[in-house]
């Protein structure tokens, strides 16, 4: 027998501040209510239809009193909604968490509550204090070569999330960028090559160049492999633009790579210019903490970056500054999407 609520749980508009801080402080179980769900596959399974918790828990093998008070926790953010009759539907955002959904999410949730996160984010006040990362001090490696010789799951959801992150901003860069009489592109650090693809289907008589470390170029974009649609128009280079960029093209792209310590940021941005000819443009991508409408966001990712890698998402300022200490001329600077902002620089003649 099902049984129902006296009435469905509610969104609060507008809680006084006392209510609001009880709130925050709560985060990690917002965050782990979305990753349990997720993990669990409610999303998967509640198509158009509502269902019960009775029927969702048989779906994904769950205690329905239990789901049930996860579905409610999430309902209370906008995450599934729970009608009159005490069954659940779908929202918007519960959309996102589905495998299939197109604009799905469902990477981007898992990693940003990976297990690792757990143990970095009660050390924040240590790295604030330091001003470093303390993500080898917990796990006595580097961030990245604990997550690809130590967390196998973890780097598998990393990547699948940077390709979802990739893909779904690709359109909106090939949208923003005027590539009227260019002939060659060259996209750096560019992961999987999913913004270089869609430049090049944009443009027939465009040339494109991948550069990227060898482990994540040979996973390129099927389109840009051989045999792929668009491997004629491509060269795929293997390689650290932090240690040098064989690549001359009349435009390069660089899209959220320059959020290291300063060092490596310098050394890409140096190398860059070094590979450009006079005249060439330099396209750098990257998401802001000021000045966006995602700064609940970008600021939060830039203390996870502080706590693993010991780098930092930009204000629009130090971006400027770094461009213009590469001895780059910026040009105009303009949104991307809500959560983007594109610099328009030169190489000097």
């Amino acid at each position: 027998m099902t049984t129902v609520d006296p009435a469905p749980t509610t969104l609060e508009p507008a809680p006084p501040p006392p209510m609001r801080l009880r709130e925050l402080v709560f985060g990690a179980a917002r965050a782990a209510a979305v990753r349990a769900a997720v993990r669990l596959g409610v999303a998967d399974a509640l198509g158009d239809t509502p269902r019960t918790v009775e029927e969702l828990a048989a779906a994904v093998e769950t205690e329905p009193g239990t789901l049930r008070r996860l579905l409610r926790a999430l309902v209370g953010q906008g995450v599934f909604e729970e009608r009159p009759d005490g069954t659940f539907a779908h929202t918007e955002m519960s959309r996102l968490l589905r495998e299939d959904d197109p604009h799905s999410l469902r990477y981007i949730a898992l990693w940003c509550t990976e297990p690792w996160t757990w143990d970095v984010w009660p050390k924040l006040d240590e790295a604030v204090r330091s001003g470093r990362g303390v993500f080898q001090d917990v796990y006595g490696k580097e961030f990245f070569p604990y997550l690809n010789e130590d967390a196998p799951e973890s780097a598998y959801v990393f990547n699948r999330a940077m390709t979802t992150s990739s893909r779904q901003s690709a359109q909106d860069v090939a949208d923003l960028l005027d590539l009227t009489g260019v002939s060659s592109v060259a996209d750096i650090g560019g992961g999987q090559g999913h913004v270089l693809a869609s430049l090049l289907e944009r443009h027939p008589d465009l040339h494109g160049t991948l550069l990227d470390l060898p482990g994540v170029v040979e996973n390129a974009d099927p389109r840009l492999r051989d045999g792929g649609s668009l491997a004629s128009r491509v060269r795929i280079v293997p390689g650290d633009c932090r240690e040098a960029i064989p690549v001359e093209a009349d435009v390069y792209v660089i899209k959220n790579i320059l959020e290291w310590d300063d060092d490596s940021t310098r050394r890409a941005l140096a190398n860059v210019r070094k590979a450009a000819r006079p005249g060439a443009r330099v396209v750098v991508i990257e998401n802001l903490v000021d000045d966006t409408p995602s700064m609940r966001f970008t600021t939060a990712m830039d203390l996870l970056l502080l706590l693993n890698v010991g780098g930092a998402k930009h204000t629009r300022q130090s971006m400027v500054d770094r461009l213009t200490e590469a001895g780059l001329v910026i040009g105009e600077i303009r949104p991307v999407n809500a959560y983007l902002h594109a610099f328009e620089c030169a190489v000097p003649a």
